[in-house]
């Protein structure tokens, strides 16, 4: 089976690995000519919307997927009129945009912090008034990893978050207080079995995940798998998911979801009885679904900019080191480590 991915990075570079040993071959597209996914397939280089290149990819493969959600709709739509792509175009779009991110999940009476519409200046004072301080103003797309995001703090904030965001569609969140943040990954075949993975325990540094913990037996587990599986029945969902929260302590409140394998659930390569990535290559190869089960407790380390020594890392014992052969960059998610223990860790 031949499998497309829009996208070229890490990800598409870890569904690769995890499809090889399973007898895939891999169509990447992605406009890098260095894209680090690239030598585990036949590389596509080229824009996402170009189409002569999506006509090969669609010619060529037997199912497409896509590695992040800023993929252009208009792609997986033109690839949607001659080859099966999944997550669905619907999915995409409603991600694509947190406003109707953030409707879709009211809609399903899935809670979240209070939210408004914002596209003047005028909107953004009112907005604040009902809200409150602290909250956050967002553009409604292309934001990730903490970008396209200003916290305001108080009335003299205002001005300045409309001034660096103003311009663009935009929503102003609430602040939600937390006691940590989780995700719930989730993974859905084409006849509607689903399964959930432990959830992922969440700690960010400027705004990008830093390190997530596998928490099997979570007290927030089974609400946590109510939600998602509300949103995977709505969209009709064939592959991973994963949805993001808040744990208040008494409630979840949904922060995003994400159409896609996550960064959250790398733990899973050598954490889970299947991944994250060999289950969605399952999902949408209508393959049957891997045991989702946690093989004992792991802890993930995000490497942002640059892998440490890899001997002093390797020497750590239980400790599996990633790397992407991307190259170094500060804010650029350049490799990932898993350690795995019998017991909790912290």
């Amino acid at each position: 089976m031949i499998i497309g991915i829009v996208g070229g990075g890490q990800l598409a570079r870890m569904l690769a690995l995890a499809g090889i040993p399973l007898g895939m071959k891999f169509i990447i597209l992605d406009p890098a000519e260095d894209a680090c996914a690239a030598p585990l397939g036949e590389h596509l280089c080229g824009e996402y919307d170009d189409t002569e290149l999506l006509k090969i990819m669609a010619d060529k493969c037997d199912v497409v997927t896509y590695e992040f959600e800023n993929v252009p709709a208009t792609s997986i739509a033109f690839l949607s009129q001659s080859i099966e792509v999944f997550p669905s175009e619907h999915s995409l779009a409603t991600t694509n945009d947190r406003l109707l991110e953030k409707a879709m999940l009211n809609e399903l009476k899935i809670p979240t912090v209070p939210i408004a519409d914002i596209q003047s200046e005028d909107d953004l004072n009112k907005a604040v008034n009902n809200i409150g301080l602290p909250a956050i103003l967002k553009t409604r797309t292309m934001g990730y990893d903490g970008k396209g995001q200003f916290k305001i703090k108080q009335l003299d904030d205002v001005k300045k978050a409309w001034q660096e965001l103003g311009g663009v569609p935009l929503i102003l969140e609430g602040f939600a207080n937390f006691k940590r943040e989780v995700s719930i990954i989730a993974v859905r075949g084409h006849d509607g079995e689903t399964r959930f993975y432990p959830l992922s325990e969440n700690i960010h540094q400027d705004g990008i995940l830093k390190i997530a913990y596998s928490r099997p037996d979570d007290a927030m587990q089974s609400k946590a798998e109510v939600y998602a599986k509300r949103i995977l029945d709505k969209f009709k969902y064939v592959g991973v998911m994963a949805l993001e929260l808040f744990d208040t302590g008494d409630e979840l409140l949904a922060n995003e979801m994400a159409p896609r394998v996550h960064n959250s659930a790398h733990w899973t390569i050598e954490g889970a009885v299947t991944s994250q990535f060999e289950n969605h290559l399952r999902a949408i190869a209508r393959l049957p679904l891997g045991n989702t089960a946690a093989n004992g407790y792991v802890k993930m380390t995000n490497y942002i900019g640059e892998i440490p020594e890899k001997k002093e890392l390797l020497a750590t014992s239980g400790l599996h080191l990633h790397d992407y052969n991307k190259k170094a960059r500060p804010g650029r998610k350049v490799g990932h480590s898993t350690q795995w223990s019998n017991h909790k860790l912290d």
